[in-house]
Protein backbone atom coordinates (compact mmCIF):
# COMPACT_ATOMS: atom_id res chain seq x y z
CA UNK A 1 0.00 0.00 0.00
CA UNK A 2 1.84 3.10 -1.43
CA UNK A 3 1.47 6.73 0.36
CA UNK A 4 -1.00 9.28 -1.02
CA UNK A 5 0.99 12.49 -0.16
CA UNK A 6 -1.62 14.92 -1.33
CA UNK A 7 -4.10 13.85 0.34
CA UNK A 8 -1.74 13.57 3.61
CA UNK A 9 -1.37 17.52 2.90
CA UNK A 10 -5.28 18.37 3.22
CA UNK A 11 -4.35 17.47 7.00
CA UNK A 12 -2.00 20.37 7.45
CA UNK A 13 -3.45 23.75 8.10
CA UNK A 14 -0.10 25.13 7.14
CA UNK A 15 -0.33 24.13 3.38
CA UNK A 16 -3.45 25.99 2.82
CA UNK A 17 -2.26 29.35 4.73
CA UNK A 18 0.70 29.22 2.71
CA UNK A 19 -0.70 28.99 -0.73
CA UNK A 20 -3.54 31.59 0.72
CA UNK A 21 -0.01 34.01 0.41
CA UNK A 22 0.81 32.94 -3.28
CA UNK A 23 4.06 32.40 -2.65
CA UNK A 24 5.80 29.08 -3.35
CA UNK A 25 6.14 27.11 -0.59
CA UNK A 26 8.17 23.46 -0.23
CA UNK A 27 9.32 22.19 3.20
CA UNK A 28 12.00 20.34 3.27
CA UNK A 29 13.77 20.69 6.67
CA UNK A 30 11.72 17.61 8.45
CA UNK A 31 15.02 17.24 10.57
CA UNK A 32 15.09 19.75 12.27
CA UNK A 33 11.15 19.92 13.27
CA UNK A 34 8.11 18.63 11.18
CA UNK A 35 4.44 20.37 10.33
CA UNK A 36 1.99 19.59 12.57
CA UNK A 37 -1.59 18.39 11.46
CA UNK A 38 -4.81 19.13 12.49
CA UNK A 39 -5.42 16.45 15.13
CA UNK A 40 -2.66 17.55 16.99
CA UNK A 41 -3.24 21.21 16.70
CA UNK A 42 -6.82 20.46 18.04
CA UNK A 43 -6.03 18.16 20.72
CA UNK A 44 -4.01 20.48 22.59
CA UNK A 45 -6.30 23.51 22.19
CA UNK A 46 -9.87 20.97 23.33
CA UNK A 47 -6.93 21.36 26.48
CA UNK A 48 -6.88 25.02 26.63
CA UNK A 49 -10.38 25.47 25.90
CA UNK A 50 -12.46 22.56 27.82
CA UNK A 51 -10.36 21.18 30.73
CA UNK A 52 -7.29 23.56 31.58
CA UNK A 53 -6.00 22.64 34.55
CA UNK A 54 -3.47 20.49 36.53
CA UNK A 55 -3.21 16.81 36.52
CA UNK A 56 -2.89 15.09 40.25
CA UNK A 57 -3.19 17.86 42.25
CA UNK A 58 -6.88 19.34 42.82
CA UNK A 59 -9.77 16.49 42.99
CA UNK A 60 -12.03 18.88 41.02
CA UNK A 61 -13.53 17.45 37.80
CA UNK A 62 -11.01 19.67 35.54
CA UNK A 63 -8.32 18.06 37.43
CA UNK A 64 -9.31 14.54 37.24
CA UNK A 65 -10.04 15.36 33.07
CA UNK A 66 -6.73 16.22 33.04
CA UNK A 67 -5.04 14.00 35.20
CA UNK A 68 -6.98 11.27 32.40
CA UNK A 69 -6.52 12.38 29.49
CA UNK A 70 -2.55 13.11 30.46
CA UNK A 71 -1.69 9.33 32.00
CA UNK A 72 -3.72 8.45 27.89
CA UNK A 73 -1.26 10.10 26.08
CA UNK A 74 1.45 8.21 28.48
CA UNK A 75 -0.38 5.24 27.26
CA UNK A 76 -0.79 6.18 23.95
CA UNK A 77 3.11 7.04 23.34
CA UNK A 78 4.44 3.88 24.79
CA UNK A 79 2.61 1.53 22.93
CA UNK A 80 3.26 3.26 19.80
CA UNK A 81 7.18 2.06 20.87
CA UNK A 82 5.48 -0.98 22.46
CA UNK A 83 6.56 0.34 25.95
CA UNK A 84 4.82 -0.25 28.97
CA UNK A 85 3.27 3.16 30.77
CA UNK A 86 5.13 3.56 33.34
CA UNK A 87 8.42 3.10 31.52
CA UNK A 88 8.17 6.60 29.44
CA UNK A 89 8.94 9.68 31.59
CA UNK A 90 7.95 13.10 30.09
CA UNK A 91 10.49 15.42 29.26
CA UNK A 92 10.74 18.62 27.06
CA UNK A 93 12.80 16.73 24.17
CA UNK A 94 15.08 14.47 23.36
CA UNK A 95 18.10 16.54 24.76
CA UNK A 96 16.28 16.33 28.45
CA UNK A 97 16.42 12.77 28.14
CA UNK A 98 19.82 12.58 27.37
CA UNK A 99 21.00 14.94 30.09
CA UNK A 100 18.54 12.85 32.38
CA UNK A 101 20.50 9.54 31.87
CA UNK A 102 23.53 11.46 31.73
CA UNK A 103 23.11 13.13 35.22
CA UNK A 104 20.95 10.09 36.98
CA UNK A 105 22.86 6.60 35.94
CA UNK A 106 25.43 5.53 38.46
CA UNK A 107 28.84 5.67 37.35
CA UNK A 108 31.05 4.48 40.56
CA UNK A 109 31.78 0.82 39.72
CA UNK A 110 31.91 1.20 36.07
CA UNK A 111 32.83 4.82 34.40
CA UNK A 112 33.53 4.28 30.54
CA UNK A 113 31.19 5.50 27.95
CA UNK A 114 31.14 4.66 24.11
CA UNK A 115 30.07 6.63 21.94
CA UNK A 116 30.67 7.88 18.07
CA UNK A 117 32.11 11.16 16.38
CA UNK A 118 28.96 10.99 14.53
CA UNK A 119 26.56 11.72 17.41
CA UNK A 120 24.20 14.44 17.85
CA UNK A 121 25.76 17.41 19.97
CA UNK A 122 22.89 16.37 22.63
CA UNK A 123 24.01 13.18 22.76
CA UNK A 124 27.91 14.45 23.36
CA UNK A 125 28.09 17.16 25.16
CA UNK A 126 26.57 15.78 29.10
CA UNK A 127 28.71 13.14 28.28
CA UNK A 128 31.43 15.02 27.37
CA UNK A 129 30.61 17.45 30.48
CA UNK A 130 30.80 14.53 32.26
CA UNK A 131 34.06 13.50 31.23
CA UNK A 132 36.00 16.92 31.86
CA UNK A 133 34.47 16.53 35.22
CA UNK A 134 36.29 13.24 35.60
CA UNK A 135 33.42 11.78 36.19
CA UNK A 136 33.48 9.01 33.14
CA UNK A 137 36.11 8.36 30.52
CA UNK A 138 34.92 9.01 27.33
CA UNK A 139 35.68 6.66 24.04
CA UNK A 140 34.62 7.82 20.30
CA UNK A 141 34.21 5.08 17.63
CA UNK A 142 35.23 6.08 14.44
CA UNK A 143 32.92 5.92 11.08
CA UNK A 144 34.69 5.46 7.36
CA UNK A 145 34.85 7.91 5.10
CA UNK A 146 31.17 7.97 3.99
CA UNK A 147 29.89 8.26 8.02
CA UNK A 148 29.16 4.38 7.80
CA UNK A 149 29.73 1.77 11.12
CA UNK A 150 30.74 -1.60 10.47
CA UNK A 151 29.79 -3.64 13.48
CA UNK A 152 33.11 -4.01 14.71
CA UNK A 153 33.97 -0.17 14.78
CA UNK A 154 31.77 -0.44 18.04
CA UNK A 155 32.72 -4.26 19.27
CA UNK A 156 36.25 -3.39 19.75
CA UNK A 157 35.61 -0.04 21.94
CA UNK A 158 32.57 -1.60 24.27
CA UNK A 159 34.21 -4.32 26.87
CA UNK A 160 33.83 -5.54 30.39
CA UNK A 161 34.92 -1.37 31.90
CA UNK A 162 32.03 -0.54 29.50
CA UNK A 163 28.92 1.49 31.60
CA UNK A 164 27.51 2.93 28.98
CA UNK A 165 26.93 2.92 25.18
CA UNK A 166 25.40 6.09 23.65
CA UNK A 167 24.39 5.78 20.21
CA UNK A 168 22.28 7.38 17.22
CA UNK A 169 19.07 5.27 15.77
CA UNK A 170 19.51 7.14 12.42
CA UNK A 171 21.62 10.03 12.03
CA UNK A 172 20.74 13.38 10.96
CA UNK A 173 23.41 14.50 8.92
CA UNK A 174 23.27 11.52 6.73
CA UNK A 175 20.13 9.60 7.41
CA UNK A 176 22.73 6.51 8.00
CA UNK A 177 21.68 4.17 10.65
CA UNK A 178 24.19 2.14 12.39
CA UNK A 179 24.66 -1.22 13.09
CA UNK A 180 22.65 -1.49 16.35
CA UNK A 181 21.70 -5.13 17.13
CA UNK A 182 25.01 -5.40 17.21
CA UNK A 183 26.52 -2.74 19.02
CA UNK A 184 23.29 -3.86 21.68
CA UNK A 185 24.51 -7.15 21.97
CA UNK A 186 27.95 -6.45 22.46
CA UNK A 187 26.85 -4.05 25.01
CA UNK A 188 24.46 -6.59 26.71
CA UNK A 189 27.70 -9.40 26.54
CA UNK A 190 30.14 -7.25 28.20
CA UNK A 191 27.46 -5.88 30.67
CA UNK A 192 26.97 -2.59 29.32
CA UNK A 193 24.00 -0.48 28.99
CA UNK A 194 22.65 0.89 25.51
CA UNK A 195 21.13 4.66 25.29
CA UNK A 196 19.69 5.14 21.64
CA UNK A 197 18.99 8.74 20.45
CA UNK A 198 16.16 8.21 18.64
CA UNK A 199 15.66 11.64 17.70
CA UNK A 200 15.76 11.17 13.57
CA UNK A 201 14.62 7.78 14.27
CA UNK A 202 11.60 7.43 16.05
CA UNK A 203 9.67 9.84 13.18
CA UNK A 204 10.29 7.48 10.18
CA UNK A 205 10.57 3.89 11.40
CA UNK A 206 9.25 1.62 13.78
CA UNK A 207 10.88 1.00 16.55
CA UNK A 208 10.01 -1.53 19.17
CA UNK A 209 11.43 -0.65 22.26
CA UNK A 210 10.92 -4.42 24.01
CA UNK A 211 12.26 -6.18 20.75
CA UNK A 212 15.73 -4.04 20.42
CA UNK A 213 16.63 -4.38 23.57
CA UNK A 214 17.02 -1.24 24.10
CA UNK A 215 18.04 0.00 27.89
CA UNK A 216 17.18 4.11 27.64
CA UNK A 217 15.85 5.82 23.89
CA UNK A 218 15.25 9.65 23.94
CA UNK A 219 12.69 11.09 21.89
CA UNK A 220 11.31 14.65 20.61
CA UNK A 221 7.69 14.72 19.87
CA UNK A 222 8.12 17.88 17.39
CA UNK A 223 10.79 16.01 14.93
CA UNK A 224 7.05 13.81 14.32
CA UNK A 225 4.54 16.25 14.05
CA UNK A 226 3.84 16.73 17.70
CA UNK A 227 4.49 19.86 19.47
CA UNK A 228 7.41 21.44 20.46
CA UNK A 229 8.77 21.29 24.84
CA UNK A 230 7.79 17.77 24.41
CA UNK A 231 9.13 14.42 24.43
CA UNK A 232 10.53 11.50 26.22
CA UNK A 233 12.38 8.48 27.76
CA UNK A 234 11.64 5.39 27.30
CA UNK A 235 13.64 2.88 29.75
CA UNK A 236 13.52 -0.37 31.24
CA UNK A 237 11.36 -0.40 34.42
CA UNK A 238 13.88 -1.86 36.70
CA UNK A 239 16.46 1.22 35.44
CA UNK A 240 14.29 3.72 36.67
CA UNK A 241 13.20 3.00 39.85
CA UNK A 242 17.31 2.37 40.14
CA UNK A 243 18.39 6.32 39.41
CA UNK A 244 17.80 8.72 41.26
CA UNK A 245 15.72 12.39 39.83
CA UNK A 246 17.13 14.62 37.89
CA UNK A 247 14.76 17.18 39.21
CA UNK A 248 13.27 17.65 42.23
CA UNK A 249 10.19 19.34 43.18
CA UNK A 250 6.27 19.14 43.04
CA UNK A 251 5.19 15.79 41.90
CA UNK A 252 8.16 13.82 42.31
CA UNK A 253 7.66 13.08 46.18
CA UNK A 254 5.58 10.72 48.02
CA UNK A 255 6.06 12.64 51.05
CA UNK A 256 8.74 15.15 52.91
CA UNK A 257 9.63 16.69 56.31
CA UNK A 258 12.36 19.06 57.06
CA UNK A 259 14.75 15.98 57.63
CA UNK A 260 14.28 13.59 54.31
CA UNK A 261 11.98 13.15 51.62
CA UNK A 262 10.75 9.89 49.83
CA UNK A 263 10.36 9.99 46.23
CA UNK A 264 7.45 8.94 44.03
CA UNK A 265 7.50 5.39 42.08
CA UNK A 266 8.74 6.24 38.61
CA UNK A 267 8.12 7.77 35.91
CA UNK A 268 6.86 10.59 38.09
CA UNK A 269 9.41 10.88 40.13
CA UNK A 270 11.48 12.10 36.58
CA UNK A 271 8.45 14.88 36.50
CA UNK A 272 8.87 18.14 38.50
CA UNK A 273 6.60 20.24 38.47
CA UNK A 274 3.80 21.13 36.18
CA UNK A 275 4.21 19.50 33.48
CA UNK A 276 3.35 20.13 29.54
CA UNK A 277 -0.09 18.58 29.66
CA UNK A 278 -1.23 20.43 26.12
CA UNK A 279 1.92 18.94 24.87
CA UNK A 280 2.13 15.66 26.11
CA UNK A 281 -1.74 15.23 24.61
CA UNK A 282 -0.71 16.31 21.41
CA UNK A 283 2.28 13.98 21.28
CA UNK A 284 -0.17 11.26 21.23
CA UNK A 285 -2.40 12.43 18.78
CA UNK A 286 0.49 12.76 16.67
CA UNK A 287 1.84 9.23 17.23
CA UNK A 288 -1.66 8.06 16.39
CA UNK A 289 -2.16 9.84 13.61
CA UNK A 290 1.21 7.83 12.68
CA UNK A 291 -0.03 5.05 13.03
CA UNK A 292 -2.69 5.22 11.04
CA UNK A 293 -0.35 6.46 8.24
CA UNK A 294 1.78 3.29 8.45
CA UNK A 295 5.27 3.86 9.39
CA UNK A 296 6.41 0.91 6.74
CA UNK A 297 4.69 3.32 4.28
CA UNK A 298 5.91 6.44 5.18
CA UNK A 299 9.58 5.02 5.19
CA UNK A 300 9.48 3.71 1.87
CA UNK A 301 7.88 7.38 0.52
CA UNK A 302 10.67 9.70 2.12
CA UNK A 303 13.39 7.12 0.85
CA UNK A 304 12.27 7.17 -2.66
CA UNK A 305 12.16 10.88 -2.88
CA UNK A 306 15.63 11.75 -1.69
CA UNK A 307 16.99 8.69 -3.69
CA UNK A 308 15.29 9.96 -6.50
CA UNK A 309 16.52 13.52 -5.47
CA UNK A 310 20.47 12.21 -4.49
CA UNK A 311 20.35 10.47 -8.13
CA UNK A 312 19.55 13.72 -9.48
CA UNK A 313 22.04 15.82 -7.97
CA UNK A 314 24.94 13.70 -8.50
CA UNK A 315 24.88 14.41 -11.82
CA UNK A 316 24.90 17.84 -11.02
CA UNK A 317 28.45 19.83 -11.92
CA UNK A 318 29.80 21.35 -8.95
CA UNK A 319 27.61 19.63 -6.42
CA UNK A 320 28.89 17.21 -4.09
CA UNK A 321 26.83 14.85 -2.06
CA UNK A 322 27.86 13.46 1.50
CA UNK A 323 27.57 9.40 2.32
CA UNK A 324 27.04 6.97 -0.01
CA UNK A 325 24.54 7.08 -2.89
CA UNK A 326 24.60 2.93 -4.61
CA UNK A 327 20.95 1.51 -3.88
CA UNK A 328 22.59 -1.23 -1.35
CA UNK A 329 23.12 1.85 0.73
CA UNK A 330 19.80 3.40 0.15
CA UNK A 331 18.06 0.41 1.79
CA UNK A 332 19.52 1.18 5.03
CA UNK A 333 19.06 5.08 5.02
CA UNK A 334 16.12 7.43 5.59
CA UNK A 335 14.88 10.70 3.76
CA UNK A 336 17.78 12.78 4.35
CA UNK A 337 20.07 14.61 1.41
CA UNK A 338 22.87 16.46 2.53
CA UNK A 339 25.15 18.31 -0.11
CA UNK A 340 27.70 21.50 -0.92
CA UNK A 341 27.48 23.19 -3.52
CA UNK A 342 31.56 23.73 -4.70
CA UNK A 343 32.64 27.57 -3.75
CA UNK A 344 29.53 28.25 -1.89
CA UNK A 345 28.67 28.86 1.43
CA UNK A 346 25.87 26.29 2.96
CA UNK A 347 23.72 29.54 4.20
CA UNK A 348 24.30 30.99 1.14
CA UNK A 349 22.82 28.05 -1.03
CA UNK A 350 19.58 27.67 1.46
CA UNK A 351 18.94 31.56 1.39
CA UNK A 352 18.68 30.80 -2.39
CA UNK A 353 16.69 27.74 -2.23
CA UNK A 354 14.23 30.06 -0.23
CA UNK A 355 14.43 33.13 -2.35
CA UNK A 356 14.20 31.62 -5.73
CA UNK A 357 11.35 28.80 -4.91
CA UNK A 358 10.58 29.25 -1.51
CA UNK A 359 12.18 25.77 -0.42
CA UNK A 360 13.41 25.42 3.19
CA UNK A 361 16.67 23.37 4.20
CA UNK A 362 18.54 23.44 7.31
CA UNK A 363 22.38 24.84 6.28
CA UNK A 364 25.34 24.28 8.62
CA UNK A 365 26.93 21.37 11.12
CA UNK A 366 23.33 20.57 12.11
CA UNK A 367 24.18 20.13 15.21
CA UNK A 368 27.00 17.38 14.85
CA UNK A 369 30.24 19.36 14.16
CA UNK A 370 32.53 16.87 15.14
CA UNK A 371 30.99 14.46 12.46
CA UNK A 372 32.11 17.35 9.37
CA UNK A 373 35.43 18.25 11.04
CA UNK A 374 36.67 14.56 11.68
CA UNK A 375 34.88 12.78 9.50
CA UNK A 376 33.23 14.30 6.46
CA UNK A 377 35.96 17.14 6.03
CA UNK A 378 33.38 19.89 5.18
CA UNK A 379 34.08 22.37 8.89
CA UNK A 380 30.89 25.15 6.96
CA UNK A 381 28.38 21.93 7.00
CA UNK A 382 26.53 21.48 4.43
CA UNK A 383 23.19 21.75 2.97
CA UNK A 384 20.12 19.31 4.04
CA UNK A 385 16.88 18.21 2.39
CA UNK A 386 14.69 15.72 5.06
CA UNK A 387 11.62 14.29 3.46
CA UNK A 388 8.44 13.61 5.11
CA UNK A 389 5.38 11.97 4.84
CA UNK A 390 3.46 15.30 2.99
CA UNK A 391 6.23 15.66 0.55
CA UNK A 392 5.58 15.07 -3.07
CA UNK A 393 7.56 14.06 -6.47
CA UNK A 394 6.69 17.70 -7.67
CA UNK A 395 8.16 19.45 -4.96
CA UNK A 396 11.37 17.20 -5.65
CA UNK A 397 11.66 18.16 -8.98
CA UNK A 398 11.44 21.68 -8.36
CA UNK A 399 13.78 21.31 -5.77
CA UNK A 400 16.48 19.50 -8.06
CA UNK A 401 15.66 21.73 -10.79
CA UNK A 402 16.58 25.22 -8.69
CA UNK A 403 19.68 23.35 -7.33
CA UNK A 404 20.75 23.05 -11.03
CA UNK A 405 20.13 26.52 -11.38
CA UNK A 406 22.14 28.10 -8.23
CA UNK A 407 25.10 25.29 -9.08
CA UNK A 408 25.22 27.05 -12.99
CA UNK A 409 26.51 30.05 -11.45
CA UNK A 410 29.24 28.87 -9.41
Amino acid sequence: MSLNAEKIRAEFPIFEKRAALKKPFIYFDNACTTLKPRCVIEAQTRYYEEYSACAGRSVHSLSKKTEEEFEGARKSVAAFFNADAESVAWTRNATEALNLVAHSLDFSKKNNVVTSVMEHHSALLPFQQLALARKIKLEFVQPNADGEFAASDWTQKIDRHTRLVVVHHTSNVLGTQPPLREIVKAAHDAGALVLVDAAQGAPHHAIDFRREAFDFMAVSGHKMLGPTGIGCLVATRALLEEMPPFLVGGETIESVSLEKTVYAKPPKKFEAGIQNYAGAIGFAAACDFLKKIGLRDLEEHERKLAQSIAGELAAVKNVKLFGRNDADAWKRKSGIVSFNVAGAPPHEIALMLDNLAGVCVRSGVFCAEPAFNVVLGAPRGAVRASLYLYNTGAEAETFVETVKKIASAY
